[in-house]
């Protein structure tokens, strides 16, 4: 996704970390208004180290143990959610992992496919909360003429 995504590829050119984070946080958005699950996962396999799963944003973020790439834990992983009934949907624009991942039960989305999807996400997110702003929500149209009258009454200082 990071060299993928115009936004993305130009703050790794800065800083991958700063990608990485813009990353997260725009996955965090999609989860919140899909109510999927995302599970992100880093390559780091030239990296040493064990590897380690976390959770930031309420997404759980994978970075890959030394020696295994990122397209072998996606695999993996999708090996294990396929077993338990799940549905999967692998995002790489990787030709070869979208096969792979099929095979193992997922269905694939490409980068460019899964960027159409958050902006059109963000948009309706945007109207919702113009909806949401246009619309008053009075209390004068819910109560019963009883209590409007004694509402008017105090407004006025009678008893």
């Amino acid at each position: 996704m990071i060299g993928a995504w115009p936004e993305l590829a130009s703050l790794r050119d800065k800083g991958l970390e700063d990608a990485r984070d813009r990353l997260l946080e725009m996955l965090a958005d999609y989860q919140g208004f899909t109510g999927m699950t995302v599970v992100v996962v880093f390559d780091a396999h030239q990296v040493p180290g064990v590897g380690s799963t976390f959770k930031q944003h309420r997404l759980t973020v994978v970075y890959t143990k030394e020696k295994e790439t990122a397209d072998a834990c996606i695999e993996r992983l999708a090996s294990e959610l396929a077993m338990r009934s799940r549905n999967i949907h692998v995002a790489t624009s990787d030709l070869v992992e979208q096969h792979v991942a099929f095979g193992k039960g997922a269905l694939r989305i490409s980068a460019r496919e899964l960027l159409i999807e958050i902006k059109q996400n963000r948009k309706a997110i945007e109207q919702q909360v113009d909806q949401k702003g246009k619309s008053r929500n009075e209390l004068d149209g819910n109560l019963s003429m009883d209590i409007r009258m004694k509402l008017e009454n105090w407004r006025r200082g009678k008893s």
